[in-house]
């Protein structure tokens, strides 16, 4: 079947056209970016701005239509962490299913990272054994630990690329100082979710998914997106502490000079990898595989097991959002 994937993150809205069918993976199809920065178009309430509202439904709406046109049977709508803190989603979740017809669901941080743990199991298969992962989106880090397709432990901390670039680092380029104290509160920041994490067990196999870690792995030697979603790609503590050293010291134009940085993701980018470099030396990992499957392709996973009638197993039967045996959201 024909399946469309709308991602409406705090960053951008992306739309993903994939094939699949039974026994095979998801192959993509097309690509459709469009780049809102929700999580900007937000009033002193919390509230999204009219405004923002107004151009989010205008672009749910053309992607919907693009999605029919590429002959998608179903398309399948969500939200992260942007729509999901909004003090009018309710609001906002309305007025897009008045005008565009779509009925977007909302994901909570521990759907998020359940549902990519489940992408990247598949795509590392059974031999990985235990698999840690962890997620670093615009708005939230999630981190995830399991020997199964669901895992053992699922956590959303509130600790996003651009979150942290709005709170903490608004200079252009950020301050050293500013830097500074940002590593060391994400450090104290970490502590708990790290034992939490590791407490299920030591993993064989630590990963990295998202545009961040990609971008990350890029600047510090990896293969090019070009090469194919098969070469493998990692990320080093040492290379990630020597590119923090030199991208700080750097404007937001000048990293989107850098290959694999796009202009909309240069503003972040310093966040981003001191989140990375946190999570890593709070779990003790020296190197993190990047994974080309996250979120969406989990999502598609989920949908053909349950269309084709597959048992999951054990632990992934509840519906969305009820709480497993180690899922924590932090606030």
């Amino acid at each position: 079947m024909r399946l469309g994937v709308l991602d409406v993150g705090s960053n951008t809205v992306h739309l993903l056209v994939v094939d699949a069918h039974r026994g095979g993976h998801p192959m993509p199809m097309s690509s459709t970016k469009a780049t809102l920065r929700l999580s900007e178009n937000m009033d002193d309430a919390g509230c999204i701005t009219p405004e923002g509202a107004a151009k989010l439904t205008k672009t749910i709406t053309e992607f919907a239509s693009i999605a029919k046109t590429s002959g998608c049977v179903e398309l399948m709508p969500f939200a992260t962490s942007a729509l999901r803190e909004a003090a009018n989603s309710d609001a906002v979740l309305a007025q897009i299913r008045a005008r565009a017809g779509v009925d977007l669901r909302v994901l909570s941080g521990v759907d998020e990272a359940r549902l990519t743990f489940l992408a990247v199991r598949r795509w590392y298969g059974w031999s990985a054994g235990r698999i840690l992962n962890l997620d670093i989106g615009g708005g939230s880090l999630e981190m995830s630990n399991g020997c199964d397709e669901a895992p053992d432990a699922a956590l959303s901390l509130q600790l996003g690329a651009g979150r942290l670039t709005r709170d903490w680092l608004n200079g252009d380029p950020p301050g050293k100082r500013r830097v500074a104290v940002l590593r060391d509160w994400l450090d104290a920041e970490l502590v708990i979710p790290a034992k939490q994490l590791l407490e299920v067990g030591r993993p064989d196999l630590a990963v990295g998914t998202s545009k961040t870690f990609r971008s990350l792995a890029r600047l510090t030697g990896a293969a090019p997106s070009a090469a194919g979603p098969r070469v493998r790609r990692s990320l080093t503590s040492s290379g990630l502490r020597q590119l923090i050293a030199f991208i700080s010291r750097m404007t937001a134009a000048d990293r989107a000079e850098l290959e694999g940085v796009s202009s909309d993701r240069s503003q972040q980018l310093v966040a981003g990898a001191l989140v990375a470099e946190a999570s890593m030396r709070a779990l003790s990992l020296d190197t993190l595989e990047i994974c080309p499957w996250a979120l969406r392709e989990g999502l598609i996973l989920r949908k053909l097991d349950t269309d084709l009638g597959t048992d999951p197993g054990p632990g992934t039967t509840r519906p969305i959002g009820v709480p497993g045996p180690t899922e924590a959201v932090s606030g």
